[in-house]
């Protein structure tokens, strides 16, 4: 799967977010970012877990740190639906937080 594909389904998994960017047209710019994210937290995973098991299977380690780079993207990114405290707030306000909380590249 690419990081693209895989980063669209975490934004589709959250129908609120999905709809804020979509609604600003900054859905694909964000899908991009947290593609390049995804991408950069693999690579990390994968070297942490390469430098821990010098002699595992590469491709085992290439699996387990893809799932552990899924799991804390979806641990970043902005919750679904909008907080009490956000119900009060303008569409803008909310798109503003979701630009200023965008994990960075």
């Amino acid at each position: 799967m690419h990081y693209k594909t895989i980063a669209l389904e975490l934004i589709q998994d959250r129908p609120g977010l999905y709809e804020r960017l979509r609604m600003s047209k900054r859905l694909l710019p964000s899908m991009e970012t947290y593609a390049e994210d995804l991408k950069n937290l693999h690579d990390d995973w994968k070297a942490k877990l390469q430098k821990n098991r010098m002699h595992a299977d590469p491709y085992a380690i290439a699996a387990e740190a893809l799932e552990m780079a899924i799991q804390e993207l979806q641990d970043r990114l902005p919750c679904d639906a909008p907080t009490d405290q956000d119900a009060h707030l303008p569409l803008a306000d909310t798109i503003r937080y979701d630009q200023t909380h965008t994990p960075p590249a």
